[in-house]
């Protein structure tokens, strides 16, 4: 989302519970051009008296989780596989990163889309 907007929509990320940016997350992004490597691992618990637009999980467990963000304009859910559970070797757990990598960017690009309609 950071990426695709390219500065115009503010963006906070963390997960329920703190862990770290996992190597083929950063491998994935990094091949359309995304470098996430100055991210970090946070839990949601640091954001919770924020206000936001949105609220977006994007995994059924961070869905099932997350708290109630008492400033959140609306929340959404987007159900993907989270790539850190996918079993196999390298290469395959690194396909599934690259799946959940595109999902997001369409996912993302509609939600841009609808921005700027409401804001038109």
């Amino acid at each position: 989302m950071r990426a695709r907007s390219r500065g115009r929509v503010q963006v906070e990320s963390a997960g329920t519970e703190q862990t770290f940016v996992r190597p083929l997350a950063l491998r994935a992004l990094a091949e359309v051009g995304i470098d996430a490597s100055a991210q970090t691992s946070k839990t949601l618990d640091r954001f919770l008296d924020e206000h936001f637009d949105y609220v977006i999980t994007v995994c059924d467990a961070a869905n099932d989780a997350c708290p109630t963000f008492p400033h959140a304009g609306a929340r959404e859910h987007w159900s993907l596989q989270d790539p850190s559970k996918a079993p196999g070797s390298e290469e395959q757990q690194l396909e599934v990163f690259r799946e959940v990598r595109d999902d997001l960017e369409l996912r993302i690009m509609d939600l841009l889309r609808r921005l700027e309609a409401s804001q038109a």
